[in-house]
This record gives C-alpha cells, sequence and structure tokens, in this order.
C-alpha cells in the first residue's frame, strides 16, 4: 500500500464566516467551495470543513497550520490590525514563533527562520 498526500484541513463551526477569515484576513486563494472550501496555500491544499455539530469540539490534539513569514513581528502587526488576537513571538531555537486563532479556535502559528549569528563561536573560529 503507497500513501499520498491529499489535504490538511481544519473543522469549523461556520463555513461562510471561516471562508471569510482565510481569504480576507490571511489571504489564502479560495479554490473551490462545495461542501468544503478548499485554499492552496503554497502549493499545498488545505480545507475548511463543517463539523457535524455546531459547537467547536474541544481541541485534543496538537496539530496546527503553520506559517512561514519573514518578519513575525510585522505579521503578528498586520493581524492585530485586522482584529486578530495574537499570542507575543517567542525564540525558538533557530527561529521566532508566534500563534493565533481562527474564529473556531484552531491555532495558526506562525515562524520566522532566524538568519546564522555571526557572532557565534563556530562563526569566530572558522573567520581565522
Amino acid at each position: 500500500m503507497t500513501f499520498h498526500f491529499d489535504c490538511i484541513f481544519y473543522y469549523v463551526s461556520d463555513l461562510e464566516r471561516a471562508i471569510r477569515f482565510y481569504t480576507d484576513v490571511l489571504g489564502f486563494k479560495c479554490l473551490s467551495r462545495d461542501v468544503v472550501a478548499r485554499f492552496d496555500v503554497d502549493n499545498v491544499l488545505f480545507e475548511v470543513v463543517p463539523s457535524a455539530t455546531k459547537k467547536s469540539s474541544p481541541r485534543t490534539g496538537n496539530a496546527r497550520l503553520c506559517l512561514r513569514v519573514d518578519s513575525i513581528e510585522e505579521a503578528l502587526q498586520a493581524l492585530e490590525s485586522k482584529g486578530v488576537h495574537t499570542n507575543p513571538a517567542q525564540r525558538k531555537g533557530k527561529g521566532m514563533l508566534g500563534s493565533f486563532e481562527d474564529p473556531d479556535g484552531n491555532e495558526i502559528c506562525l515562524w520566522q527562520y532566524l538568519p546564522p549569528e555571526s557572532s557565534s563561536p563556530e562563526a569566530a573560529s572558522t573567520a581565522k
């Protein structure tokens, strides 16, 4: 048996509201919609799917949509200017991580890779 990637999806309680959020706030291109809405995110298929119940289910998993940005601070400020509550960016290893939620509470992460530090011991030893 061979597995092939199909898509990433989030359950949502209100499909119309989710479509507005992902197109108007995040700028995703909606490819199509029928019982679900499909978006292209850097050639990855992302879908929002109405949940069987109208209530948001409690998050028990740890899956997240993670979006790479050039400047995490600018991205967080842009989201806040659109009324999105964001969490402060934190340094994590070789990058910066921030997050926010869609209207249904699905967590979306922002990731900024940091440039290699020129003052690191490894860089100093190779500069000699």
